[in-house]
């Protein structure tokens, strides 16, 4: 039976650099008819799209932004007018992209999707930085988390225990997550790796120790990842 409206597609943008978006993603931007697009998308990464309908559903940290169920309604709206919509969200779509709300969304409508992953931020961020996240009798697991939450949730101050430790979003709650380590016995030199605007031209890399993140993290405008572990240990002496 034929399922009614368009087809969605949710493709990962990358990090952010438009040369890193896979080339499934790129393909179908340049088809798309209208594009429901996150706040960090770049400008660059919708010159992809010159033809399509672009509308911003832009959801920020700390800045007010559209409710999940309003996005999702949105992309219900536009299946039903276009034949080819595209959801463009940074880093990959279901890794912290709440892409399970809008898929679960579409399939109550009978909305027929496909997804088209992306380069998540670690992994971009750790080639940034020239820092393998896993390095052969050091670190051997490896664990993405985050202490963000929606409007109304309780923060989550679980952090995993793995060698090497992603947090993204951090930039607020790095202070608090290196204050609960160093709490539970981690050593305060532990290596500590920053990645601010990973991928962009305005990208930051800092390069410090956990006793120092505890202070903080300031003068931090754009999106912020913290990797923490022995595997960012740096190779090449840098401080």
């Amino acid at each position: 039976m034929q399922k009614p409206g368009g087809k969605v597609y949710l493709i990962g943008a990358g990090p952010g650099a438009a040369d890193l978006i896979t080339v499934r993603g790129a393909r179908l931007l340049a088809q798309a008819e209208v594009v429901l697009h996150d706040a960090l998308v770049t400008p660059e990464m919708l010159a992809l799209c010159p033809q399509a309908v672009k509308i911003s559903v832009g959801k920020r940290s700390g800045q007010r932004s559209a409710a999940q169920s309003q996005i999702s309604q949105q992309i219900l709206e536009c299946a039903q007018h276009y034949s080819l919509v595209v959801r463009l969200k940074g880093g990959d779509p279901m890794l912290f992209g709440r892409a399970d709300e809008e898929l679960t969304a579409m399939e109550q409508a009978g909305i027929e999707y496909a997804i088209v992953p992306g380069i998540t931020t670690a992994v971009a961020a750790a080639a940034s930085a020239c820092q393998p996240l896993t390095k052969r009798g050091i670190a051997r697991s490896v664990a993405f988390f985050t202490s963000s939450t929606a409007p109304g949730e309780t923060s989550d101050t679980r952090i995993p225990e793995c060698d090497t430790l992603i947090q993204y979003m951090g930039g607020k709650e790095a202070a608090l997550t290196a204050q609960r380590l160093l709490a539970s016995g981690y050593q305060p030199d532990l290596p500590v790796v920053v990645i601010e605007n990973c991928s962009r031209p305005n990208e930051r890399i800092l390069r410090l120790q956990l006793k120092e993140l505890e202070d903080g993290l300031s003068d931090r405008e754009g999106p912020v990842l913290v990797m923490i572990g022995e595997a960012m240990r740096s190779r090449f002496g840098q401080t």
